[in-house]
């Protein structure tokens, strides 16, 4: 006899499960859904009329296990608020359990005190999830993988490169090296580098503010090699650009770009239709509005991963089994 734990129709999962989304990325909830084969959660995420986020669950969820998915994305606050009112709204629903679902975690950039009299946002964001009432975090591509430690609460961290490698792979592309924009990426770089089957380089820059970094030298040999740079997001695209130029200069062929998160702030799309960068891969966890959209920029959809995962959630079977062939923890 089957266990019906691994054969639950999308009726039965759809009675147990709720998905809820703010306005950060309803495309990415509703393929979330088509992935489940159950219905978007009905619910107001509006404003009143001098600001505030005023939100209603439009269903019964009493009982049910709910999953909230909202990236914190721009305008990060906004959005950060829908989330945080989202989950309290569930919770005071009677949901059984609720799950902060985030394509995309922001303020994850300030996890530490580099500079005097900083604040630790990435703690601070994981206390108000906490404090709302989550009761657990399924988040992908950290920005740094110790913020799981700032949670109490159990986080599943997922990692995009497995979707990312089977793209390259299919390209076939030949004489492949894969570069770290910067040493903090060499354990991302290594994954890919082994997943692909090729070699490793990495850049070596100094960050001169928020917005501008400097190249300063080159590890590894990138001559006569087809290049993938490798990161977890891209805001204005100043290191990357600055990357690419400097791969050109030292005689590489193509310069590709897998990166998780499309931030795309400010002039990022001149930067990137300018440069010399002949692809950047990036996932859906955030929305690339239509006015950004350049052919150099291909989008995957991370939609089966994270459905995947909430199924395997819901049902109290492993996670870690959707990347750990992936390579990243070696």
């Amino acid at each position: 006899m089957k266990n019906s734990k691994h054969h639950k129709s999308s009726n039965d999962i759809g009675r147990q499960i709720a998905i809820l989304t703010g306005n950060a990325n309803r495309a990415l909830a509703s393929a979330i859904c088509r992935y489940l084969g159950i219905p978007l959660g009905e619910a107001v995420v509006d404003r009143f009329p001098e600001g505030e986020i005023h939100i209603q669950i439009l269903e019964n969820i009493r009982g049910k296990d709910v999953f909230v998915i909202q990236s914190t994305c721009s305008p990060p606050n906004d959005h950060l608020m829908e989330l945080l009112i989202l989950i309290d709204a569930a919770r005071r629903a009677s949901a059984k359990r609720v799950t902060a679902v985030l394509p995309f975690y922001g303020y994850a950039r300030q996890d530490r005190k580099d500079k005097p009299r900083v604040p630790i946002t990435a703690k601070l964001v994981a206390n108000l999830l906490t404090s709302a009432g989550a009761d657990r975090v399924l988040a992908l591509d950290l920005h740094a993988g110790q913020i799981q430690g700032f949670f109490d609460i159990p986080v599943d961290h997922l990692y995009s490169i497995n979707v990312m490698s089977k793209y390259f792979l299919k390209k076939k592309l030949k004489d492949l090296v894969v570069v770290s924009p910067d040493v903090g990426g060499i354990k991302l770089a290594r994954a890919y580098s082994k997943l692909l089957n090729a070699p490793l380089a990495i850049v070596d820059k100094r960050r001169e503010s928020a917005t501008s970094t400097k190249v300063m030298n080159l590890i590894g040999e990138v001559c006569d090699r087809n290049v993938v740079l490798v990161d977890d997001l891209v805001s204005t695209a100043s290191s990357l650009v600055e990357a690419v130029h400097m791969l050109k200069r030292e005689g590489c062929y193509d310069v590709y770009a897998a990166i998780v998160h499309p931030i795309l702030a400010g002039p990022a799309i001149e930067r990137i239709q300018s440069s010399e960068l002949k692809e950047l891969v990036v996932t859906d966890s955030i929305p690339i509005p239509h006015e950004k959209r350049i052919k150099k920029i291909t989008v995957l959809s991370v939609a089966p991963l994270l459905g995947e995962a909430i199924k395997r959630i819901h049902a109290n079977e492993s996670v870690s089994y959707l990347f750990h062939k992936s390579a990243v923890e070696a």
